[in-house]
């Protein structure tokens, strides 16, 4: 068997995007202009949002969306600690303390369920995440949310193509059932720019809110009116994004064969493979299993990597990091048991564009000794 590398991820990158930046440099004008422009129009009509806000990251989209709807020092925000580390930094960036309560052990999304208890008077916004691509409730969450008077912002940064069946009709996530909605394009996402992200919102005032604080607080005429970020976009990053967004519908169907290749051979082995409920689909950004008990992902890690094979750890919970070990850095609002277990048994499984069966089956192949118990 081929013993050529296979990573976690590989991005689709060819000549149209080669091309893409060529024009930009070609053009002259290479920071935020035309390009972002449009890749915020093409974006917005993609998910079906009135308004898209094109920024450096995922984490400057948080942070922008978050300060956009008040948050600010002594204020709580409810979100999962089982997420990438910008979700809970976004929170500490703003001044305020993250809440984090656990999620259900399906999709690895937070419990809407334990919203009620966690949001208190001081609490400003819950922030949702769609956890590698799996939409979260989100409506339950906003019935929540509306009902007791608090800012919802989505943590989309994985979740691009990702949908969601609210009432009788599906629609993308991205059109914001709350204030607003923050995507990624670092390279392990399906639509990338190299970095950068992206706020769409239903809210005008959100909207030129973020817009100025993105470029120092500047209105449109160049008047600075309150200290801000440099959270720009540029044309060259915008003009790859566009290529890479009509992309997107054949990577979705494309990724979402590869998904059902590895349940077909993993779960007879005995791992625990996530299912989308029936409201929802994924875009499966990344795929993570959940290993028995009795295995330690670490070691498996180690193992593959000496088969040149990239696997990865599963999603790692806030709370239990360096950075979050001061006192009152953060609140839990209930115990993150299945957080918790999310992270001791999780491993992410490569998966990209143009990945073969033949991988795929080599993947399989390599785990199997290691899981068959």
């Amino acid at each position: 068997m081929s013993n050529t590398p296979i990573p976690i991820a590989r991005p689709q990158l060819g000549v149209e995007e080669e091309e893409a930046a060529l024009r930009v440099l070609r053009s002259g004008w290479i920071m935020q202009g035309p390009e972002v422009a449009a890749f915020e129009r093409e974006l917005s009509t993609f998910v079906d949002a009135p308004y898209a806000c094109a920024v450096s990251s995922g984490t400057a989209a948080l942070h922008l969306a978050l300060i956009a709807v008040g948050v600010g020092p002594g204020d709580e925000v409810v979100a999962p600690s089982h997420s990438f580390i910008a979700t809970a930094n976004a929170v500490r960036l703003c001044g305020a303390t993250p809440v984090f309560v656990d999620i259900q052990q399906g999709t690895y999304n937070l419990d809407a369920r334990l919203l009620m208890d966690a949001i208190t008077s001081q609490t400003r916004a819950v922030l949702v995440v769609h956890q590698l691509g799996m939409p979260a409730e989100l409506g339950e969450i906003v019935a929540h949310c509306e009902m007791r008077g608090v800012a919802l912002v989505e943590d989309a940064a994985c979740a691009l193509g990702s949908e969601i069946k609210l009432g009788e009709h599906w629609e993308r996530i991205g059109r914001p059932r709350g204030a607003a909605a923050c995507f990624s394009f670092h390279p392990r996402k399906l639509v990338t720019t190299g970095d950068g992200g992206m706020i769409t919102t239903r809210d005008a005032a959100i909207d030129e809110r973020v817009r100025r604080l993105r470029q120092h607080g500047a209105d449109p005429r160049g008047t600075f009116l309150e200290p801000a970020f440099n959270y720009r976009m540029t044309d060259l990053q915008a003009a790859v994004g566009r290529v890479q967004l009509g992309r997107l519908p054949g990577l979705l169907t494309e990724r979402r064969a590869q998904v059902e290749r590895y349940r077909a051979a993993l779960v007879p082995l005995g791992l625990e493979v996530p299912v989308e409920p029936v409201d929802r689909l994924s875009n499966w950004q990344s795929l993570c299993v959940r290993l028995p008990t009795a295995l330690d992902p670490a070691a498996i890690v180690d193992a593959l990597a000496a088969e040149q094979i990239g696997v990865r750890r599963g999603v790692s919970n806030a709370h239990e990091q360096p950075a979050y070990e001061a006192k009152g850095c953060y609140r839990a609002a209930g115990a993150l048991l299945l957080s918790e277990r999310a992270w001791r048994h999780g491993l992410c499984l490569p998966m990209y564009p143009g990945m073969t069966d033949d991988e795929i089956a080599r993947v399989v192949a390599a785990l199997r000794p290691h899981v068959t118990l």
